[in-house]
């Protein structure tokens, strides 16, 4: 249970908290992004395409985001590698314009022995900074999530509907927060939303109140780092699906992991599993870390994500 505890108030980031600094990564020096926002049903989309598009065929990829959105540089990076890698890339602001706050517990560099002054500023710091991340997701629940999703959805098979064709239908990927809701697109159950949780709805009340029961939203999904992920969410998956995790990740749990993986081998889910040591939480998003060896897992993670998807 402290896992579960520790997942919903961790600071949804694309990085943890690397060397003392919260959010964002450095972009590479005079990186810059390809593609443009547009909206599609009032919702903010970055858009990427392949440099030969519409000459040559393309396929759609759902890129969803971690907390820090479609305006971050890092993520639009992230989107325009797969759009050169031939997808054609779609990045939804699952947010409504309420990216995750990225406030720090210090503005000044930190000291080898902080007073006991300093020490009690930091740990009120860290607890305002942890109700201001649970605000923000209690303001980002699936009820508010899955529906701005689903418009863009409809919206890109209409926009896009080479692409979508071209690849059999929509690839997805998603990233930290976004990971989850790869997995709920791509579950074949139909969710009833309330102000808190997600429910699988009984098949029977579905026919009592004439719902009709909607297949997944996507063809494959391949997911890095997820938080908010239950056992539930992975077990529910029904299309081919690839996870990136990381060792000890309180923000998702070995538990969680190991008992979504049993169920995905337990039905006979088409899956890729891999679990990377000795790097942060976030690592597998474009960024500009010091440290080499985080630098060359990330370019794993992205290559195990990219051959998932060009096998599917």
């Amino acid at each position: 249970m402290a896992d579960e505890v520790l997942a919903t108030r961790a600071p949804e980031s694309d990085a943890q908290e690397v060397s003392g600094i919260e959010g964002d990564t450095k972009p590479d020096q005079g990186a810059a992004s390809m593609g443009e926002i547009t909206k599609f049903n009032d919702t903010e989309v970055y858009i990427t395409k392949p440099a030969d598009y519409p000459h040559a065929p393309s396929k759609l990829l759902l890129l969803l985001t971690g907390g820090t959105g479609v305006h971050s540089t890092n993520n639009q990076l992230q989107a325009d590698k797969y759009a050169g890698e031939g997808f054609l890339v779609v990045m939804p602001d699952q947010f409504a314009g309420d990216p995750a706050p990225t406030t720090t517990t210090s503005s000044g560099p930190a000291e080898a022995h902080p007073s006991i002054i300093e020490q009690v500023k930091l740990g009120v710091a860290s607890v305002a900074k942890s109700f201001t991340i649970d605000m923000w997701l209690a303001r980002h629940t699936p009820e508010k999530v899955l529906p701005i999703l689903h418009k863009v959805i409809t919206s890109v098979k209409e926009e896009f509907a080479d692409a979508v064709a071209n690849g059999g239908g929509i690839y997805a990927v998603g990233y930290c927060f976004g990971a989850k809701y790869v997995l709920l697109l791509g579950s074949s159950a139909l969710h009833q939303l309330d102000s808190a949780h997600v429910h699988v709805r009984a098949p029977e009340s579905d026919a009592e109140e004439g719902i009709v029961k909607q297949g997944p939203q996507i063809k494959c999904g391949a997911i890095a780092h997820g938080t908010q992920i239950s056992q539930q969410d992975m077990a529910e998956a029904s299309v081919p699906m690839c996870v990136v995790a990381v060792e000890d990740d309180p923000l998702f749990p070995d538990r969680v992991r190991n008992e979504g993986l049993e169920a995905m081998k337990a039905k006979k889910l088409d899956h890729e599993f891999r679990v990377y040591p000795d790097v942060p939480h976030g690592f597998a998003v474009l960024g500009d870390y010091a440290d080499g060896g985080i630098v060359e897992k990330q370019g794993e993670a992205f290559e195990q994500m990219l051959g998932w998807l060009k096998r599917h």
